[in-house]
């Protein structure tokens, strides 16, 4: 009989520590999940080899005016897209990413970079001090960036769209004086259909979009 009491009593704290631990398995489970934070993109880090030497004759300094956004909350850093087979006049934005900066500033750094391969490219205030320098203010570049969204055709096609508007002045006493304005429309198909998909789309309009705008710049004999 004493045997038996002893087993019991052996196995007693056994079965208590199993229960404790089955109790704190499930409390640990009924703890909520920390929150997901939004997955940071940009237009990546630009090329990686070096530039090839351009040897033809610089073109002349230009300035950039600081680029503006329609459409959205304006400085909104959220990646936007469109359904297009569904309300394509609605935008829409990813829950779970996020640009690194508003897509203004990213895009006025890609123009920046591919404008400076042959030029000089000046802010508002480089431009005030080229004046003093040179005696006359550059042209001056202004860009409204009219639409930069990943546009779906279906629930498993999309492509990223990107829109913008730009004018080229030439700073004068009586008013700014008109050279040429001119609309740039780029779209890139995605290679999948998610956020990471539509901004590297993005990126690659971006991209073109630049090359395309420096086209034009020279063809305007600036």
């Amino acid at each position: 009989m004493k045997t038996i009491k002893t087993i019991a009593a052996i196995a007693r704290p056994s079965s208590l520590g199993a229960l404790l631990a089955a109790f704190l398995v499930a409390g640990c489970a009924a703890l909520p999940s920390p929150p997901l934070r939004p997955v940071p993109y940009d237009f990546g880090p630009g090329a990686m080899a070096p530039v090839p030497v351009d040897r033809r004759a610089p073109l002349p300094p230009l300035a950039l005016a600081s680029i503006e956004a329609s459409g959205g909350a304006e400085g909104s850093s959220a990646v936007l897209y469109r359904l297009a087979y569904a309300d394509v006049r609605q935008l829409r934005p990813y829950t779970l990413a996020r640009w690194s900066q508003p897509p203004a500033q990213l895009l006025q750094l890609r123009l920046r970079d591919q404008l400076g391969q042959r030029r000089v490219v000046l802010t508002a205030e480089g431009a005030a001090a080229q004046a003093r320098i040179a005696g006359k203010l550059p042209a001056l570049l202004r860009v409204d960036l009219e639409e930069f969204s990943q546009v779906f055709t279906s629930p498993t096609e999309s492509a990223g769209l990107l829109r913008l508007r730009a004018t080229l002045v030439e700073p004068a006493i009586g008013g700014d004086v008109l050279l040429g304005q001119r609309v740039f429309t780029v779209q890139r198909p995605a290679a999948r259909a998610d956020a990471a998909g539509g901004t590297q789309a993005l990126a690659e309009a971006s991209d073109q979009v630049a090359q395309d705008l420096a086209q034009w710049l020279e063809q305007m004999g600036r």
